[in-house]
C-alpha cells in the first residue's frame, strides 16, 4: 500500500471522528438548551400579558398575524412548524414597542420576526 493511501485513510479516519463527535456534541447542546428556550418563550408571554394589561394595543392575534403575513411576504412558498413569540420589548409610548417572533421549520431552520408598533397596528421591521 502506498504512503499517499496511508495519509488518505488516516485523514478521512480524522475526519468521520470529528464529523460524528460534532453531531453528538450539537445533540447534546440542544437538549442542555431545551429548558432555556422554553423558559425564555414562557417570560416572553408573561411580559406580553403584563403589557396587555397596560396597553390594549398588544394584541396576540394581531400580532401572529402581522407575522405571518411578514413570513408569507419576504419567503413565498416558505413553511413552518412553529411561531413562538420570544421577546416582547414594550417602551414607554406605543412608537417604539417591538415583538419578536422566531418561525421554526423542521429542528434546525429558525427565522426572527420583529414586529414595530405603528399606532394601532403592528408592521414587519426586520425579517433575519
Amino acid at each position: 500500500m502506498s504512503t499517499l493511501a496511508i495519509v488518505l485513510i488516516v485523514i478521512a479516519a480524522v475526519f468521520l471522528v470529528f464529523l460524528v463527535l460534532g453531531i453528538l456534541g450539537a445533540r447534546a447542546r440542544d437538549r442542555y438548551q431545551a429548558s432555556t428556550w422554553m423558559r425564555r418563550v414562557a417570560e416572553a408571554d408573561a411580559a406580553l400579558e403584563q403589557a396587555r394589561a397596560e396597553d390594549r394595543g398588544w394584541d396576540r392575534e394581531a400580532m401572529s398575524i402581522a407575522a405571518r403575513a411578514a413570513l408569507a411576504e419576504s419567503r413565498p412558498g416558505w413553511t413552518f412548524d412553529e411561531l413562538l413569540l420570544v421577546l416582547v420589548d414594550d417602551r414607554p409610548g406605543v412608537e417604539e414597542d417591538r415583538a419578536h417572533f422566531v418561525a421554526i421549520h423542521g429542528n434546525d431552520e429558525e427565522t426572527r420576526v420583529v414586529l414595530a408598533r405603528q399606532g394601532d397596528r403592528w408592521v414587519a421591521e426586520s425579517i433575519d
